[in-house]
C-alpha cells in the first residue's frame, strides 16, 4: 500500500514522498525529481523519545499531560512563554500558539536564521516572494552566493546542468569547484561585491536603462551612494580583484542571471543590507519580472495563505530571549541550549525557570535539562500540509502508519483548550482551511492560489510600485587580526538534529595538528575541539558546523540592525593549544 506525504523539515527542497512498504521513497515528479537527501534516506534510522518523563521518572503520557496543566494552572498566564521552534515546518504546527495566545502567555517573536535578509528584502522590494525553481531552472547564467547546495538544497543540482555557474563563497565548496568562476570572498564583503558589481555596470553603460526608469527610477542616487565606496581599499579588504568583477559582469550581461543565496551573508548586524545591495545589483541588470531571472532568497512560505489561528500575544524576542522572567517555558520542535546564540547565558537564564517543557521528537541538551518531556509524533504518524519557501507547491501530509507512542501538536493542543475552555475547531476543519489555499494541477498537485509564476512581473510591492534602495550603508569593519567564524550546516545534520559533527576545522596553514584539542575562544565563551585540516577554507577562517555541542557559547545574541535576526557570523575567535 502506498501513501503520500511531504518532508517536514526546514529546508529549501520540500520534498514529495511516497511512504511504501514501510520506507521512504521520492516522488518522481515535479522539483523531487526521485531522490531524497541523506536525512530522510535515514530518517527513521534515529531514535525519537517514546517515553515521557517528569524529572527523570518514566510516566504516563496521560500523566504527563495533567502534570502540563498543574503546570500552566499553576502560573499565571503572563509568568507562561511559549517558544517554538521549525523542528517541523507543517502549517499546523501553528495550532499550538493558538492555545498559548488565547490563554494569554507570551509568544516569541525574531528569528535564528532568516531574518535580516528577508527585511532588507521587503524594505526593497515591498515583499518577499518566492523565486520558484522551476524559473531558476531557465536561466542561462545562476550565481551561487553564499549557499552550499550540495547540503542544503540538492534538489537544486539537476537545475544548473549546462548553465554557467559563478559561486562567491568564503570556502571551496563542490559547487565552487565546479563553477566556471569562484571568488572566495572574505567573509562580510558581500554587500561592498554588490555595490561594486552595481557601480562597474553603470560605468560600461551596461544597466537596464528602460527597466529602472520604470520600476526603479533612484537608481542615479544607487549609484553615488556605490562612488562612497573606495575602490582599492575595499577590494584588498574584500579580498577580490578588478578582474574578478569584470569577469562576472562579462559572464551576466545580456543573459538570463539566477542569483541564488544563502543565509550566512546575511547573518551580521547589516545584514538586510546585504540582501537589499544583492537586489539592488539584480535590478540594475534588470532580472525581476523575467522568465528566468531574478534573486532566490527563503520566500515567504506562507505568501497568500491565511492562518485560521489565534496568534495575537505579547511577545519577545527569540535571539535573546530571558527565560528568567517566566514561571513555565514550554519548548516545542527547539533546542535552546543549542541553537540560540550565546549558550552561556541561555543555560543560566532557562535554569533559574521553574517548570521547563520540552515538547519534541529527540533527545537534545534541552530535553537533558527539561522537567517534563512530552515526545511528539513525527510527520508519518500525523494529518498537516506544508507549503516552501523555495517553491510554490502546497503539500498534503498524510498520516502513513500508526504509532502508539507520543502526541500530535493537534492533539496536544486540544487537550489544553479543552482543558481551559479555549474553542478550538476539529483537526480536519483545519487542515480543509489550509488545502483550500490549493490549486489543483491537472496531474494532482497543488500550487498555492494566486502567487506569481514568475514574481514581481507588474512591478514591485512598494507603495509607488518601485524599488527602494540603499540610502545609505555602515562600512566600518573591525580588522582586529582574529579569526572569522563560520557556522554553515553539516551534510549530516540540520542543525541539532540527526549525526551531529564534533570538530573544529582549519587551514592547514595555520599550523594546528591534525587530532589536536584546541581551544577555541571569543568574547563571549569558549569551548575545546578536536582540529580536522581543510585547505578549502580561508586561512583567516574557522569553521564548526551549526549543531556542534557548544558552538554557540562563541556567537552574541545580540539583533542585526533590521530583522531581529541573529547575528552568528558577525564573532571572531581565537584558537590556542
Amino acid at each position: 500500500m502506498k501513501a503520500l506525504s511531504a518532508c517536514p523539515l526546514d529546508c529549501y527542497d520540500a520534498c514529495s514522498i511516497v511512504y511504501s512498504e514501510g520506507k521512504l521513497h521520492a516522488s518522481k515528479d515535479g522539483h523531487t525529481q526521485g531522490f531524497l537527501c541523506p536525512h530522510l534516506n535515514h530518517y527513521e534510522k534515529f531514535e525519537t523519545i517514546i517515553t515521557p518523563r517528569y524529572k527523570g521518572e518514566a510516566i504516563s503520557l496521560e500523566k504527563a499531560l495533567e502534570l502540563l496543566q498543574e503546570m500552566l494552572r499553576a502560573s499565571e498566564p503572563s509568568d507562561i512563554l511559549h517558544y517554538r521552534g521549525h523542528g517541523n515546518f507543517g502549517l499546523m504546527q501553528q495550532v499550538s500558539d493558538h492555545f498559548f495566545a488565547s490563554y494569554g502567555a507570551t509568544l516569541t517573536d525574531g528569528n535564528l536564521c532568516d531574518g535580516a535578509g528577508e527585511a532588507g528584502i521587503i524594505e526593497g522590494r515591498g515583499s518577499n516572494k518566492n523565486m520558484p525553481l522551476s524559473e531558476i531552472a531557465k536561466a542561462e547564467v545562476i550565481i551561487i552566493w553564499g549557499r552550499n547546495p550540495h547540503t542544503t538544497s540538492s534538489h537544486l543540482l539537476p537545475l544548473l546542468k549546462d548553465k554557467t555557474i559563478i559561486v562567491i563563497d568564503p570556502v571551496k565548496t563542490k559547487i565552487a569547484k565546479m563553477a566556471d568562476v569562484h571568488i572566495q570572498i572574505k567573509p562580510h564583503g558581500d554587500l561592498e561585491l554588490a555595490m561594486m558589481m552595481s557601480r562597474f555596470l553603470h560605468i560600461e553603460n551596461a544597466t537596464d536603462e528602460l527597466y529602472m526608469k520604470e520600476y526603479a527610477s533612484g537608481y542615479e542616487d544607487f549609484y553615488e551612494l556605490t562612488q562612497t565606496v573606495r575602490i582599492k581599499a575595499t577590494l584588498d579588504d574584500i579580498d577580490v580583484t578588478l578582474g574578478q568583477i569584470g569577469h562576472i559582469l562579462e559572464l551576466v550581461r545580456n543573459k538570463r542571471v539566477a542569483i541564488v543565496c544563502g543565509v550566512g551573508i546575511q547573518k551580521y548586524a547589516d545584514g538586510a543590507d546585504v540582501l537589499r545591495a544583492i537586489d539592488a545589483f539584480a535590478v540594475y541588470l534588470g532580472l525581476f519580472g523575467k522568465e528566468g531571472c531574478g534573486v532566490a532568497y527563503l520566500g515567504n512560505s506562507k505568501e497568500k495563505i491565511d492562518s485560521p489561528f489565534f496568534t495575537k500575544a505579547a511577545r519577545i524576542s527569540k535571539v535573546n530571549t530571558d527565560f528568567s522572567k517566566f514561571q513555565t517555558v514550554f519548548i516545542q520542535g527547539a533546542n535552546p541550549l543549542s541553537q540560540m546564540p550565546d549558550t552561556l547565558r541561555v543555560k543560566e537564564s532557562l535554569s533559574a525557570v521553574k517548570n521547563v517543557v520540552y515538547f519534541g521528537l529527540y533527545e537534545n541538551e534541552t530535553s537533558a535539562e527539561a522537567d517534563l518531556v512530552i515526545p511528539a509524533k513525527s510527520f508519518l504518524h500525523k494529518e498537516d500540509i506544508r507549503a516552501s519557501y523555495s517553491h510554490n507547491a502546497l503539500l498534503p501530509m498524510q498520516s502513513v502508519a500508526p504509532s502508539e507512542s507520543g502526541i500530535s501538536e493537534y492533539a496536544l493542543s486540544a487537550y489544553l483548550c479543552t482543558a481551559f475552555g479555549i474553542t478550538l475547531k476539529s483537526e480536519e476543519e483545519y487542515l480543509n482551511h489550509f488545502k483550500s489555499y490549493g490549486l489543483q494541477k491537472a496531474d494532482g498537485s497543488l500550487l498555492v492560489k494566486g502567487r506569481e509564476e514568475i514574481p514581481y512581473s507588474e512591478g514591485f510591492d512598494t507603495d509607488d510600485g518601485e524599488f527602494c534602495f540603499l540610502d545609505a550603508i555602515d562600512s566600518n569593519k573591525e580588522n582586529d587580526g582574529k579569526l572569522f567564524l563560520l557556522t554553515v550546516k553539516s551534510p549530516h545534520s540540520l542543525n541539532s538534529q540527526f549525526k551531529r559533527e564534533q570538530f573544529v576545522y582549519l587551514h592547514s596553514a595555520l599550523g594546528f595538528i591534525e587530532n589536536e584539542t584546541v581551544r577555541i575562544s571569543s568574547i563571549n565563551g569558549e569551548l575545546r575541539l578536536e582540529v580536522r585540516h581543510n585547505d578549502d577554507l580561508r586561512q583567516d577562517c574557522v569553521l564548526i558546523y551549526s549543531g556542534t555541542s557548544g558552538v554557540n557559547n562563541l556567537t552574541s545574541s545580540k539583533h542585526s540592525l533590521d530583522g531581529k535576526n541573529a547575528i552568528y557570523q558577525e564573532n571572531k575567535v581565537e584558537i590556542t593549544r
